[in-house]
Formats: structure tokens, C-alpha cells, sequence
């Protein structure tokens, strides 16, 4: 059995602003050339008047805040590597426009020592404190070779 050395309720928080060049290299990264975040005259036309962020891209930043948590295990003693087995219920609640100041939080929920994985509420708010992802997180820790 390994131990995560994390507890219900550990937290990690990670702020960022988005700009205009966060948009155009995750279009190049990930080819999600959508005109709703690329080209601002077709945005303006939409319901959001302007362009918004990819969802993918505001997700990415739980991916530190979970880094976060796995160091914090580490730091803690853990003898497993922790991954993530993925996200679920995520759902989009408030669009993320340029400019935005977001802040990623990660609380643990459940800690399943049998199984080495913990269930985290996942949730990224903007500077207005809107709530503009929610959704539950699940890593696991991986036993080191021998």
C-alpha cells in the first residue's frame, strides 16, 4: 500500500492572467483555430462579443495545481509517483476572455489508501470570483519499481 501523505482538505492554488498570446499558442499547440478565439471581428458577432479562451486552455491550469499536490505528497514522504487518471464532470460555467484573472483551485476530498488514488473538486474562478470550471480530479500513485 502506498501512502499519498495528503488529507481531505489539502488545498493548491495556482492565478494566472490570460492574454493575447496565451490564445495564439494554444491554437498553435493544440490546431483549434476557432474563429470564437482567434479572429475578434467574427467574436464580436457572437453572444460573448468578443473572443473567449479555449476551455482546454483554462482546464490546463488545474494541471499545476495537481502538480502542486503531487510535490506536497513527495515533500510529505509519499513512495509512489502520482498521475492523473483523469477529470471528471467538467463543465464550463462562465466564459474566460482576455484579460481575465483566473485562479485555479485544488482541494482533496477522499483519500483511497486501498486503491492509492484521491478524488479532488477542481474549480478555476475568475477575478470577479465567477465560477468558470467545476469539476472532480482523480490521481493516482504509481509503486516504484523494484
Amino acid at each position: 500500500m502506498i501512502e499519498t501523505f495528503l488529507e481531505p482538505g489539502d488545498t493548491a492554488t495556482f492565478a494566472k492572467t490570460i492574454t493575447e498570446a496565451d490564445l495564439v499558442l494554444f491554437s498553435g499547440l493544440t490546431g483549434d483555430f476557432d474563429p470564437i478565439h482567434v479572429n475578434e471581428a467574427y467574436a464580436a458577432t457572437t453572444p460573448f462579443g468578443r473572443r473567449i479562451a479555449h476551455g482546454a486552455l483554462v482546464m490546463g491550469l488545474l494541471s499545476t495545481t495537481a502538480s502542486m499536490m503531487s510535490r506536497r505528497s513527495v515533500e510529505r514522504g509519499t513512495t509512489g509517483t502520482s498521475v492523473s487518471l483523469g477529470y471528471d464532470r467538467i463543465r464550463f460555467l462562465k466564459p474566460v476572455f482576455i484579460g481575465d484573472t483566473l485562479t485555479a483551485r485544488y482541494t482533496v476530498e477522499e483519500i483511497d489508501a486501498v486503491a492509492a488514488r484521491s478524488r479532488s473538486k477542481v474549480e478555476v474562478v475568475n477575478q470577479n470570483g465567477e465560477t468558470c470550471l467545476a469539476g472532480t480530479h482523480i490521481m493516482k500513485w504509481v509503486a516504484k519499481a523494484a
